[in-house]
């Protein structure tokens, strides 16, 4: 069910607005005043903002510039009882949704709540769609570490010098190396990964380099290698410490002649590429072993960026958690669920043998398995005392029965299906392809009601 804040010092007002939302089945909250407000909005999670202008000690103008700079995806409504064009004009230029005057026309008010509400879901579902398609997220953190980085991407990227990125598994090594090609003059260029240690040593050469037909017995046909997939973009080389020596040779020469021949043939093809290479090895003492060429880590490490763990940078584990636990919310169309100050505080104190990829495995149980609120307790319970690997091992051990868990599961779908629709049920039947009359008797099987928040 959506949450709608009203904001105005008029105690009649709220009365009268809060009356005809609630007839609307919207669930209301109310604030006196604008300090009020955005304190409610800060700890909140509200789909819609009802702002009066005219207000004691903060106005409504200047509640809207501290909203936008903290909640700009909130819709915000602004009313007044002394509007002009002027105002409305300035008011929307500033981030307002839409502006209604006092007295308020009662199907304008709701059309402009609905078409505000719908806005906000649409937003929702495209920052989701967003994160599915793109890999480039947002390297997050105030750490003095994670600062220095940023500050070397901006000076690094413009430029065509190649990187090498090290730290741990888990830390966001892949995610500087886009941020370097999204931030450089090749970002229209193609940005194509190879996983290094994820490849037979004895196919490495054809997948970087590609091949002709014939050159070995399953070569059926002529193969583009990621070089020349990368040609005017960025080539990265992720776990180049687990690359073959004689593949190395290869990349060495890549690098120097900037040319490459493919497996089986003996043309020289030019390539114009840009090196990222990544790794979670110390390659000085892989070089002092024989494992690694010295010569190609030094034309490799024209930069060196460093990505700290997440044990050293831990003023971010906050940072971190929140975005996480909202995008994981979005993702399964749940209602946001907010971290409690002592289960943050928990949360900064597990060991992260996984870095950031750990973190956002622990926040997904975590928003699985807790309430509205994500306690300390629930830290304790699902983070810290022998996690299972994948999230949905503690739903499984929950429901050790079939039906109950498949009871569960479809509750949830139906739920979710409900709110996203505006619990518009023949829309809702249609969309999952089941007969309104089974999706009713769905209903009142599972008790499932639009204030209901399912957990």
């Amino acid at each position: 069910m959506p949450t709608i804040l009203i904001v105005d010092d008029e105690k009649s007002i709220r009365k009268t607005l809060r009356e005809i939302l609630e007839y609307e089945s919207y669930h209301v909250d109310e604030a006196q005043d604008g300090a009020e407000g955005l304190q409610m909005i800060k700890d909140g999670d509200y789909d819609c903002v009802l702002l009066d202008i005219k207000m004691p000690k903060m106005d409504g103008m200047e509640v809207l510039d501290k909203l936008m700079q903290q909640h700009t995806d909130v819709p915000v409504i602004m009313v007044s009882g002394h509007g002009t064009i002027d105002t409305a004009v300035e008011a929307v230029k500033k981030g307002a949704y839409d502006f209604v005057s006092k007295p308020m026309d009662l199907n304008r008010l709701l059309i402009t709540v609905r078409n505000a509400l719908d806005k906000n879901n649409l937003i929702t579902e495209t920052k989701v769609l967003k994160r599915k398609v793109t890999k480039t997220r947002d390297i997050l953190g105030n750490s003095p570490a994670i600062k220095k980085i940023l500050e070397k991407i901006q000076k690094v990227a413009p430029t065509d010098a190649r990187v090498l990125v090290t730290g741990q598994n888990g830390t966001g090594k892949e995610l500087v190396a886009r941020w370097i090609h999204e931030k450089s003059l090749r970002a229209k260029g193609p940005l194509v990964e190879v996983n290094c240690a994820a490849i037979p040593s004895e196919l490495i050469e054809s997948e970087l380099f590609g091949h002709e037909k014939g050159a070995f017995t399953s070569a059926i046909k002529q193969r583009i290698g990621k070089f020349e997939q990368a040609n005017g973009g960025t080539l990265f080389l992720d776990e180049i410490g687990d690359m073959s020596l004689s593949a190395q040779a290869k990349v060495l020469r890549a690098l120097q002649e900037n040319k490459i021949t493919r497996v089986g043939g003996d043309k020289e093809i030019s390539v114009d590429v840009r090196v990222v290479a990544a790794t979670n090895k110390d390659l000085t003492r892989e070089i002092d072993k024989g494992n690694f060429r010295m010569d190609l880590y030094h034309r490799l490490s024209v930069i060196l960026i460093h990505v700290p763990t997440l044990n050293d940078r831990r003023d971010d584990i906050p940072i971190l958690a929140e975005q996480f636990t909202e995008e994981i919310c979005q993702d399964y169309g749940l209602p946001r669920k907010t971290i409690t100050p002592k289960a943050m505080q928990e949360l900064q104190e597990i060991h992260w043998s996984g870095n950031i990829r750990e973190l956002r495995n622990v926040m997904e149980r975590l928003v699985i398995l807790s309430e509205n609120k994500i306690t300390d307790t629930d830290v304790l319970t699902y983070a810290v005392a022998h996690p299972p690997a994948d999230p949905m091992e503690a739903i499984f051990n929950k429901y050790p029965h079939f039906q109950d868990f498949k009871d569960f599961m479809e509750k949830q779908y139906i739920a979710y299906k409900l709110r996203i629709n505006n619990w518009n049920v023949s829309k809702t039947a249609d969309e999952i392809d089941i007969q309104r009359s089974h999706l009713y008797n769905k209903i009142e099987k599972y008790s499932l009601r639009r204030e209901e928040n399912v957990g």
